[in-house]
């Protein structure tokens, strides 16, 4: 009969079972709850992932930009310089052309001259006198 003392009676036996039951759903809900984490954790590194890819292309594109801006400032730095030596130009050309201009006048005038000088000698020479 000792060694039937020594086994658990139908109660204990069902309140060790029932122990055993919940001891398997706590399990079963923590590996639910790992398995869930891992999904997390994994989606969290994609995440992090894809923001790194992006900061990447962001610093890249961001790289770019300068270097337009740089292409940017010395392009308008030459095309003022052209457009200085354009005005530089254009003005000396301005002034050459009134030089032009007087030269032309006074030649112009001296010619007038000359045409007036050639009429009065030919109405002397025809006897018509000079006026």
């Amino acid at each position: 009969m000792t060694d039937e003392a020594s086994k658990p009676t139908t109660s204990e036996s069902l309140d060790e079972w029932r122990s055993a039951e919940r001891t398997v759903a706590v399990a079963r809900r923590g590996r639910v709850a790992a398995e869930a984490a891992a999904v997390a954790a994994q989606a969290a590194e994609e995440a992090a992932n894809a923001t790194a890819a992006a900061s990447a292309a962001t610093a890249e594109s961001a790289r770019h930009a300068m270097n337009s801006a740089r292409l940017a400032e010395t392009s308008a730095a030459k095309t003022a310089a052209a457009a200085r030596a354009v005005v530089q130009s254009t003005r000396g050309d301005i002034a050459e052309s009134e030089s032009d201009v007087a030269q032309a006048e006074v030649e112009e005038v001296a010619a007038h001259e000359a045409y007036r000088d050639a009429t009065v000698r030919a109405a002397r020479r025809d006897g018509k006198g000079a006026r």
